[in-house]
């Protein structure tokens, strides 16, 4: 590869990283199949543990991925709890993350116009995960769970993969860890064997660009908030 070849490679990539961030409105435009098979393709070429490539995901669109929705609704909507197999929160919230979580949750409601305090409009908002926000193709990501959690380290990296490839090619993702809530329905939906953890979704397709929720843009720390350079 030449000079500027390597030059325009390195520029896409980087956009791609820039440029995604969460959507949570997308068009009724379909992706095709082919496009979402290469993109898990890609997305395995992430590295792993001893090659042991601890990744599943269910690629669910049309009818399959109605179905999944209609079946966690309806639980939801009940007010029905399911246990998460897997620890993601603190049990106490501290700082930094309790503020950036907060930030980001007022600007996500301020944007849709959902005051402070309105419960319901917040449980509409939460409620569109399980619809995967409009967007053609649901992913479900799941994990053998013989393997310890070390090996999610190893899925997170498979699904960016998917992500930074999905942005090269115009299309949007979300990430979405709410349907961890949801494993007994979700396993009995798409007869997902009893050794399979239900790690978490994504919504893939082409956001809203009239959606005032795709603006939102979350800030970041910088490099020296987070990291020790040593030895330069």
């Amino acid at each position: 590869m030449d000079e500027k070849n390597s030059l325009d490679a390195v520029q896409c990539v980087d956009n791609a990283i820039t440029s995604r961030h969460s959507m949570r409105r997308f068009m009724a435009k379909d992706v095709p199949k082919e496009t979402v098979a290469r993109l898990l393709e890609l997305g395995s070429m992430a590295p792993s543990s001893t090659n042991v490539q601890p990744w599943k995901v269910y690629a669910l669109a049309g009818n399959a991925k109605d179905a999944l929705s209609d079946a966690i609704m309806e639980k939801f909507e009940k007010g029905a709890k399911e246990q998460r197999e897997y620890d993601s929160y603190p049990q106490v919230w501290e700082e930094p993350w309790l503020s950036r979580r907060r930030k980001v949750g007022l600007a996500l409601y301020g944007a849709l116009g959902i005051p402070k305090g309105d419960i319901e409009g917040m449980k509409r908002q939460t409620a569109r995960n399980f619809l995967f926000f409009g967007a053609p193709v649901g992913l479900i990501f799941t994990m053998d769970r013989r393997f310890g959690s070390g090996m999610l380290l190893d899925i997170g990296m498979f699904m960016e993969n998917i992500i930074t490839a999905a942005r090269v090619r115009g299309l949007d993702t979300c990430p979405q860890a709410f349907f961890a809530d949801y494993p007994i329905t979700i396993r009995a939906c798409l007869g997902i064997e009893e050794n399979e953890i239900i790690v978490c979704g994504m919504a893939l397709g082409y956001a809203d660009p009239s959606a005032p929720e795709n603006a939102l843009r979350t800030d970041r720390e910088p490099v020296a908030g987070f990291a020790d350079l040593r030895g330069f």
